[in-house]
């Protein structure tokens, strides 16, 4: 059974250049919403097609998951077939999405201006680490560096050592700007015919995320830090705690009513005056943490069970796939045909799960 949600960008043609996540992701997203996607890769291969674990196809299970949905046809684009092909089928797209460096489109005679010479309607995004110009247009970097130059890594992790952040922030954080900025763009041109250029860098991705630790700095000159600001650690209300058999639960009562719940359910009414201490809450983390540390996981269920304070224990991707939560919605499946499980766009439309995609086809 179809969704409505896969017949949204019926008609439209998607070209995509782009490798490993964050390209990819989005031209997934886009084919999720009957986009017409076509992977065009080099002679070789996408290097993608060998990173990582071999599924039934003989490629990459990474590979055949990013690629679901979509069509793959080869071209040498250091050819002059090649170049007139990618112009051919240029002229008749709507997106085209790549993740070259800076210049190598333009190099291969491939570029921007040229593709949308022959097609003014056409909207080619741009996907790099600094960005098309400015002083690091030309830096290799992959998420942890583009987290660590733009201040997001800093608040992280402990006060000794941030932590790299998994799922790669930036990778997919800039495949959701990337889809959002498509559609707009394709919204539109709807409107006044027009297509456009979207430089989009991996490194801006993440910072309107920023934006309450960005109005501190520019108020008050204060620059947070890991396990000193509200939501990164320094308050004990919204943080992760041990259990006595290994265990770990995310308490994330913020609100005095969730955190008055908490504190009764806990048997320690005295901590409730003490929600709004000033940060880090170094002597109240501790007093949770001593707390927690004589419960089981068991031990938990039977206490919280039943109370509205914003407290889950921390399951393993396994567990969470398993749980009625996602079993019932029907976002996340084993797909019958390609060995993986399947995250679906994470949307039902009018009751319905969006359908399962098809593998990758050969062009």
């Amino acid at each position: 059974m179809t969704s409505r949600l896969n017949s949204f960008l019926s008609g439209i043609r998607v070209l995509d250049l782009s490798r490993h996540l964050p390209g990819p992701l989005a031209t997934l997203l886009l084919a999720d919403m009957g986009a017409e996607v076509t992977k065009i890769e080099s002679p070789a291969g996408d290097e993608m097609r060998f990173i990582g674990p071999r599924g039934p196809s003989g490629r990459s299970l990474f590979f055949d998951a990013i690629s679901a949905g979509k069509r793959s046809l080869r071209i040498d684009l250091k050819k002059a077939e090649g170049k007139a092909r990618l112009i051919e089928l240029a002229s008749t797209a709507d997106v085209l999405v790549e993740s070259f460096r800076p210049g190598v489109m333009a190099r291969l005679g491939v570029g921007a201006d040229v593709l949308r010479a022959a097609h003014p309607g056409l909207i080619y995004i741009a996907m790099s680490g600094y960005g098309q110009d400015g002083p690091m247009h030309d830096v290799a970097g992959h998420d942890a560096n583009y987290l660590a130059f733009n201040g997001l890594l800093s608040a992280t992790g402990s006060a000794n050592a941030p932590a790299y952040i998994h799922p790669p922030l930036a990778d997919c954080t800039a495949s959701m700007f990337a889809l959002a900025a498509v559609l707009g763009a394709l919204i539109a041109r709807g409107r006044d015919g027009h297509g456009c250029v979207i430089d989009l860098a991996l490194v801006d991705v993440t910072m309107p995320f920023q934006l309450f630790s960005l109005a501190s700095l520019g108020f008050a000159g204060h620059v947070p830090k890991a396990e000193q600001e509200f939501l990164n650690g320094g308050w004990a209300c919204y943080r992760p705690y041990r259990l006595r058999d290994g265990g770990v639960i995310a308490l994330g009562a913020i609100e005095a009513h969730f955190w008055n719940a908490f504190c009764q359910a806990s048997a320690r009414p005295d901590w409730i005056e003490r929600h709004d201490e000033a940060l880090p809450q170094q002597a109240l983390i501790a007093d949770v943490e001593a707390h927690f540390a004589l419960l089981s996981s068991a031990d938990i269920d039977a206490r919280y069970g039943g109370v509205d304070c914003c407290l889950q224990r921390v399951r393993d991707l396994e567990a969470a796939v398993h749980s009625t939560h996602f079993s019932e919605r029907g976002l996340v499946r084993r797909h019958p045909s390609m060995s993986i499980y399947e995250a679906a766009f994470p949307v039902r439309i009018d009751g319905q799960p969006p359908a399962l995609r098809e593998p990758l086809e050969e062009i």
